[in-house]
């Protein structure tokens, strides 16, 4: 571990020593919050949600870790027992976030006492479009960023994002990183939607409904830990925890953007690649949109 790891953890248990004291009253030993996400689908907006907890209970007052499938530099794809060892890392009352493949021995861990999950998505179209600007914009050291910048335009980075880039291999022919279409892309996370002890929220909802959206979340929450705080006070904590300018990748807080980005012929390449994944998901009912 090196000097910057090593004062970032020490903070972070100072931090959570200080809440435990702040709370006496309430258990020690309570499970971890751990948001799952797909990318560019508000992972940051969850992110501050369920750091909203931690003004009520003996929470962390910051994320524990991120993880993630893929190194977002090198593009590297990240073994399972990567993802299990990160899970097992993992403590009471830690706060986490990943963007985590629904892998039988992940959802084991995940879908037990130890953990209280939420899953967020978005509209797979909205989440290409925001990839886009992402990738081409607002990350220089992602490993798709010189890439996307080659390209001549908006239109042909948008296919891009849809249908995966073509040839992802070093010059001896071997792998060096995978990026397949958008619907192959959220096919390893589909079974968290199938797990009743995870919470699934569209992102649309926190944006559209957010009164709603919140009061699932609270609920999911007190299913496992009842709290003597009035319910009004804990909501007023989660809305209150929720600030898009610390949000790296919140760009309008807006939904069905991608209507401004799709030409008949995007329409059509994002029908056949991931058609059926809309209706899978909720956001249409067929191919006619």
């Amino acid at each position: 571990m090196d000097w910057k790891s090593l004062i970032r953890s020490t903070v972070y248990h100072s931090e959570k020593t200080l809440q435990r004291l702040r709370f006496l009253a309430q258990p020690a030993s309570l499970p971890i919050l751990l948001g799952i996400s797909f990318p560019k689908s508000g992972t940051h907006l969850l992110d501050q949600i369920l750091l909203g907890f931690s003004k009520v209970a003996p929470y962390a007052r910051r994320l524990h870790s991120f993880y993630a499938e893929y190194e977002g530099e090198s593009g590297v794809k990240r073994t399972p027992e990567q993802a299990l060892r990160w899970l097992e890392a993992l403590r009471p009352r830690d706060v986490a976030s990943a963007h985590l493949f629904a892998r039988p021995e992940a959802v084991a861990r995940v879908c037990s006492p130890k953990f209280i999950p939420y899953f967020i998505f978005r509209d797979p179209r909205d989440v290409v479009v925001s990839h886009v600007f992402y990738v081409t914009e607002m990350e220089a050291r992602h490993v798709h960023h010189a890439y996307y910048a080659s390209l001549p335009d908006f239109g042909t980075r948008l296919r891009v994002s849809m249908l995966g880039r073509p040839d992802p291999s070093t010059g001896s022919g071997q792998a060096r990183f995978e990026f397949p279409n958008i619907a192959e892309r959220f096919a390893p996370y589909l079974d968290w939607l199938n797990q009743p002890e995870v919470l699934t929220i569209h992102f649309e909802d926190l944006i559209q409904d957010r009164v709603r959206a919140l009061n699932r979340i609270l609920d999911h929450f007190l299913t496992r830990v009842p709290l003597p705080t009035p319910r009004s006070l804990i909501l007023d904590s989660l809305e209150a925890s929720i600030n898009p300018l610390k949000s790296p990748t919140f760009r309008s807080g807006k939904t069905g953007e991608w209507k401004k980005h799709f030409t008949a012929e995007h329409k059509t390449i994002f029908k056949d690649v991931a058609g059926d994944l809309l209706i899978k998901l909720g956001y249409e009912k067929d191919h006619n949109w």
